[in-house]
């Protein structure tokens, strides 16, 4: 029984990653349990666990006092000084109560709680493991769907992917190996429970973490995402180093970083524009691809008024106002475009200029090889 028993428990600590203690532990509390209700006890007990021998000894715990009340958890000092002179009162006796046929009653109850506590552990296990990585990028495996989930393996755990977080342009099926960004990890009473997303903007950004080493070091940083899943997003980009061209780094050579991203979200469009802290500068770059006139800012309101060529509004304003409104979630402004012979008409626009591409990249507009 020992040997068999050591065996076990360097089986679940290697494959399982459970401490032996924590099944010592468990197999201690299900034999005391055990001996409790199979042989209708009270008292206060304490099981020895001999792994070594294979043997197991149950001990009744009792205080010493003057006069008893309950011979099941007290004992006179009369009668402990016979087990051992020494004892006073307040002191504890351990008094050997093992049952005749204590082992085969205790296997056979421990077996359940033992399995029990056994998946607890595990279970903590793997909440201490997926906790680390919430707002983290796991790849992982469709299993199945039904109507509120996706249920995506994450190897030791299933993830749910929620109909709403799920890309409007994507088919999912059994054994598609997708990557999903974790939004959450629960405890629950059926174990850990973990939540992904498909259209988090936290996927594009750990996306971009994962294909451009300069965001991965920290020399290129993202200061914002505002993204449409499945259609289009914007990322701004800034570098602390003049040397450095955020925009070129998050593109690649031939834009092959910017495409694996837009491959892994099944052709979503990305703009990447460059991080200003001047939000005349930062508001123009954020409206790629169209070209921008003249911004004016109201600090109070936090709102501009963007003033752009005629030929510009349609692409300013986007498709269904996509354009704008993903610039003024990526840069935290009100924009509110307007045409330069609107801007005329109104008095607004006093210089005229030549029209100026604000530093951006858009998928759809640079010239790949």
């Amino acid at each position: 029984m020992s040997i068999d028993l050591l065996d076990a428990l360097e089986v679940l600590e290697k494959e399982k990653g459970i401490s032996k203690n924590v099944i010592i532990e468990a197999i201690e509390a299900a034999l005391i349990s055990a001996y409790k209700r199979n042989f209708n006890q009270a008292q206060n007990v304490r099981v020895d666990l001999n792994l070594e021998k294979g043997t197991m000894r149950v001990f009744a715990r009792k205080d010493v006092v003057e006069a008893v009340f309950d011979p099941r958890l007290e004992i006179s000092l009369e009668e402990a000084k016979q087990v051992n002179p020494n004892f006073e009162i307040d002191d504890v006796v351990e008094m050997e109560v093992t049952p005749k046929d204590f082992g085969r009653i205790a296997a056979q109850t421990a077996k359940q709680v033992v399995t029990q506590r056994v998946r607890e552990a595990e279970r903590g296990v793997i909440y201490s493991e997926f906790i680390d990585r919430e707002e983290d990028i796991m790849t992982g495996i469709v299993q199945r769907q039904d109507s509120r989930f996706i249920y995506v393996s994450l190897g030791k755990i299933e993830a749910l992917l929620p109909v709403n977080e799920q890309m409007p342009n994507e088919q999912y099926h059994p054994h598609d190996r997708i990557k999903v960004y974790v939004t959450k990890v629960e405890r629950t009473t059926k174990g850990p429970q973990i939540y992904v997303s498909r259209t988090h903007p936290g996927l594009l950004k750990r996306l971009f973490e994962k294909e451009v080493p300069e965001i991965y070091d920290g020399t290129v940083e993202i200061r914002s995402v505002a993204r449409e899943a499945g259609d289009r997003s914007k990322i701004s980009v800034h570098a602390e180093y003049d040397e450095i061209d955020p925009v070129g780094s998050c593109v690649g050579p031939k834009g092959q970083r910017v495409q694996a991203v837009v491959n892994e979200l099944k052709g979503e469009k990305i703009d990447i524009v460059r991080w200003s802290e001047d939000p005349v500068e930062f508001v123009a770059n954020a409206l790629s691809p169209a070209k921008v006139l003249e911004v004016l800012v109201n600090e109070g309101e936090k709102a501009t008024t963007v003033i752009v060529p005629d030929y510009q509004l349609s692409l300013a304003i986007g498709k269904r106002g996509q354009n704008a409104r993903l610039a003024a979630k990526l840069t935290n402004w009100k924009i509110d475009i307007k045409s330069q012979s609107e801007a005329e008409a109104e008095g607004i626009l006093v210089t005229k200029e030549e029209p100026s591409s604000p530093e951006a990249f858009d998928l759809d507009h640079s010239e790949m090889e």
